[in-house]
């Protein structure tokens, strides 16, 4: 698996496809109550929808192959830390993490590939080197790398590899701190995002009527549309804001 390539199944295309006709829908009638205004954002959302949640949904699966593979790493350098040849440790490793994300935990799939290409004489470090390219974590990489050299050195590779995991794993600590400290925010984003839907709607609902010259008049129109836009500006500057890299 490409780690970096998200394929989405037919039931996420149809999520997808339907997202986008549903936001088409609500900005159509929040600031323009017009059916040639829906059509008109119809394609556009309906293609941006998938594109936006696949990348979503990639980055999910990236966040929580780095999860699965912190821990993995651990598990595996206290098991060479044990003595245990590279083999038997990997094999420990996979009954052990399997036992924590089961048997389709994405670390788990990922060692247990290792430990059936390794019967077949394959070499870990290119093995290693592989999971690198197609994991899109730099800390894979990495920890590949790592491990290549100290198998090409001779050295203690438990305690090299105890070491290294310790410091990626300290990254990606810091990684998932500033995930946590940032979660209010993204909510409070997600929250202030619905709001002008929310609050058109409920005036709307409760005075029928009171939104009907921006509907109906050339002037409204336009301001209307200058509200849309100064909203798209906010989300996607909310959300360039709130994306921290490490």
């Amino acid at each position: 698996m490409n780690y970096e390539r998200y394929r989405l199944s037919p039931r996420e295309w149809a999520l997808s496809l339907l997202a986008g006709a549903g936001l088409a829908a609500l900005n159509a009638y929040v600031f323009y109550r017009s059916l040639p205004a829906f059509l008109l954002f119809l394609p556009p959302l309906t293609a941006a929808c998938p594109i936006f949640l696949r990348s979503h949904w990639r980055r999910r699966r990236l966040e929580r192959l780095a999860e699965e593979f912190k821990e993995g790493i651990r598990v595996l350098s206290a098991s060479l830390g044990s003595g245990y040849s590279v083999e038997n440790a990997f094999r420990l490793s996979v009954e052990e993490l399997a036992a924590l994300y089961g048997e389709e935990g994405l670390i788990v799939r990922e060692f247990s590939y290792i430990v059936s290409q390794m019967g077949l004489n394959r070499p870990v470090e290119g093995l290693l080197a592989d999971f690198g390219r197609r994991s899109g974590l730099e800390e894979v990489r990495n920890f590949a790398e790592v491990f290549q050299m100290a198998k090409r050195s001779g050295g203690h590779l438990g305690s090299i590899m105890d070491y290294t995991a310790g410091v990626i794993r300290d990254k990606m600590q810091v990684q998932e701190d500033i995930r946590a400290a940032t979660a209010s925010r993204r909510l409070e984003q997600s929250v202030m995002s619905c709001l002008p839907y929310a609050i058109v709607l409920y005036i709307d609902s409760a005075s029928p009527g009171f939104f009907d010259a921006m509907y109906t008049t050339g002037a409204g129109r336009v301001i209307m549309t200058g509200c849309l836009l100064c909203h798209l500006a906010a989300v996607v500057m909310a959300w360039r804001i709130l994306r921290i890299e490490v």
